[in-house]
């Protein structure tokens, strides 16, 4: 690799800890309560798909599922 010859000045950096702008930000912008009520009515549509797909999906996850057992019992009333 290529070696460099002279040093490369970091004291911009140290510099750059100490520098204070004189210009002021412009003021945050605060939410009307329209997009309030929005992201609020987002949020809450959001969490009841939630709450709905866990409710429908429940039974799909319930491992004393119905037509289980009366497979089972099949079985066992054969032999």
């Amino acid at each position: 690799m290529f070696r460099r010859r002279e040093a490369v000045p970091f004291a911009f950096v140290a510099e750059a800890d100490r520098f204070r702008s004189n210009v002021t930000p412009p003021p945050r912008h605060r939410a009307t309560v329209p997009e309030v009520v929005g992201r609020t009515l987002i949020g809450l549509t959001v969490a009841a798909g939630f709450v709905g797909a866990l409710l429908f999906g429940m039974p799909a996850l319930d491992t004393n599922h119905a037509s289980g057992h009366s497979q089972q019992s099949e079985a066992s009333q054969g032999r």
